[in-house]
């Protein structure tokens, strides 16, 4: 089992720089932050870029893992992404992750426009990835779309490796055929509103993700799958409660499972002591 730990872009650099390094010095694999122009679960707090967040990330840690958890085209178009990611990939020596999915409507309504069915974002989100996918393989690359163009986009240099890993976020059927067609990874977190309800969804997204590697000729035994283990409950309210999840999380064939950094209150709240706690007793029981 491999461990990630999310952290907010709420704070200041000064505030957030510590987190960072700590996250690294515990011994987590991958940190993380959010994608979003206002995050629907702190509506109202101070919200900080994710690029620079990362790049800053980047320059106070050497080898810890770090990524988009999750980022959309909500506001993001694949060509001027492609640019953030080769950036990203460069600053930190190979080590972006790379997790997108296809977003809701609170980023996309912000810039104005219509709003998009569950199947315009899907919609959306295929197109999206299939460009990005091409940017970053690519040079000279011309394409045109319902929802995104490319007119001779240069991608030099590229990547600084052969692949940028792409993580696809999804609980649907065609979600998990984007994800064994053009995905290094897939995200989750389960369907449902209650605890019990989520974790109750995962064996059939696990069964309809192997269904759709073996249809696209792919080994479901080496496929990483990343679960959000904290959209069915908080799991560093305490160091058991941890460890429980991370146990049912491998029962179902996870690899990696991603926490978020305790916030001094809701959501996610708690203390650094049981993340440290955490790290040196559950992390190595684990690996």
């Amino acid at each position: 089992m491999r461990f990630g730990i999310t952290i907010l872009p709420e704070f200041g650099w000064s505030e957030a720089a510590p987190l960072w390094r700590g996250a690294e010095e515990m011994g987590f694999d991958h940190a993380w932050t959010y994608d979003h122009l206002v995050w629907a679960g702190l509506p109202d707090a101070p919200w900080f870029g994710t690029t620079p967040t990362l790049i800053a990330a980047a320059m106070v840690t050497s080898k810890i893992g770090l990524g988009t958890f999750v980022t959309s085209p909500n506001f993001r178009h694949p060509v001027t992404f492609m640019r953030e990611v080769l950036s990203l990939d460069d600053v930190s020596g190979g080590r972006f992750l790379c997790a997108a999915g296809s977003g809701g409507n609170l980023d996309s309504n912000l810039l104005g426009g219509e709003e998009l069915s569950m199947k315009q974002r899907m919609d959306r989100f295929v197109e999206w990835s299939e460009l990005l996918d091409r940017l970053l393989r690519e040079d000279h690359v011309t394409a045109s779309g319902t929802y995104f163009e490319a007119r001779d986009a240069r991608t030099l240099p590229g990547p600084i490796r052969d692949r940028v890993p792409y993580l696809v976020a999804a609980n649907g059927r065609r979600g998990m055929r984007l994800a064994a067609r053009l995905g290094d990874g897939w995200v989750t977190m389960g369907q449902g509103s209650a605890e019990e309800e989520r974790w109750a969804s995962l064996p059939a997204l696990v069964e309809q993700l192997e269904v759709a590697l073996q249809a696209a000729g792919r080994d479901p035994d080496t496929f990483p799958r990343y679960l959000s283990i904290d959209a069915s409950g908080y799991a560093l309210r305490s160091v058991d409660f941890f460890e429980d999840r991370v146990g049912r999380a491998a029962e179902l064939g996870f690899t990696d499972v991603v926490t978020h950094w305790p916030r001094p209150s809701d959501p996610y709240a708690g203390d650094r002591a049981t993340v440290e706690r955490v790290a040196s007793e559950v992390l190595p029981r684990w690996r």
